[in-house]
């Protein structure tokens, strides 16, 4: 997975799947313009990275449009070009569905949705000016596929990012630019360790035995960002240990 002097943008980086995901970028030659809402976050995280390659931070809310297209231009002016777009960032507001507030929705609408559909929209307009081509990755959920208590809302969205993915082969394969998905199950990452018992809980329900890590995602993602998979598009890649053949739930009736 040569990405040497490839160019790519990644959200909600500034920790978890989205940090490993620069990671793994920087370590296999790329140039990553990073973004995350959290100011100090973002700053701290793109110093620790400054060992690993060439990385540039861009604060701000990735739904917000001028934000969206100041990561572009940033790329752009910075590094030349841009190549990979990695839209992770999200949002999860857990509700039951008969009590879930207008509010909650439209914020996950917003930030799932909105924010990656404007920018996969800039970043492919882009490509298309540059003439070659481009990957871009949605960051999906196994709550796309089974249903999940208390997720309905945030569930939808991320089955909507993997309908979004498979339009834009229409759209987007002319000026060869390939767009997949990636649906983590359940990943041990700085949020999740804080529910209690969150580790053990899903090694029991895990057909593989464990939840899944950060490196195991972010692997998935280089992969489909990578020229190995550049006849790979429209697809979801579902990285959960097995739990969606099963789907076992962790909530006791």
């Amino acid at each position: 997975m040569n990405l040497k002097n490839k160019v790519a943008i990644v959200t909600g980086a500034g920790q978890g799947i989205g940090l490993e995901i620069c990671k793994q970028l920087l370590t296999h030659g790329a140039m990553v313009v990073l973004n995350d809402i959290d100011t100090v976050l973002a700053e701290k995280t793109v110093i620790s990275l400054q060992s690993s390659g060439k990385c540039t931070a861009v604060v701000g809310d990735s739904s917000d449009l001028a934000i969206i297209q100041k990561m572009v231009d940033i790329a752009v002016s910075t590094y030349g070009k841009l190549d990979i777009v990695i839209a992770n960032a999200g949002i999860t507001h857990f509700g039951d569905f008969l009590t879930y507030s207008a509010e909650s929705f439209f914020k996950v609408m917003e930030v799932n949705l909105g924010g990656s559909f404007f920018l996969a929209q800039a970043a492919a307009n882009q490509m298309k000016e540059q003439r070659s081509g481009g990957a871009i990755v949605f960051m999906s959920s196994v709550t796309a596929h089974q249903a999940h208590k208390n997720l309905s809302a945030y569930g939808m969205s991320k089955a909507a990012l993997e309908m979004l993915a498979k339009n834009l082969v229409i759209e987007l394969s002319p000026y060869k630019i390939n767009v997949n998905t990636v649906a983590p199950g359940a990943t041990l990452t700085e949020r999740t360790l804080k529910e209690e018992n969150y580790s053990e809980t899903w090694q029991g329900l895990t057909p593989l035995g464990r939840a899944a890590n950060v490196q195991d995602i972010a692997q998935a993602v280089l992969f489909l960002v990578s020229d190995n998979a550049k006849h790979i598009t429209g697809q979801s890649l579902i990285v959960d240990g097995g739990w969606s053949s099963l789907s076992p739930s962790p909530y006791q009736n």
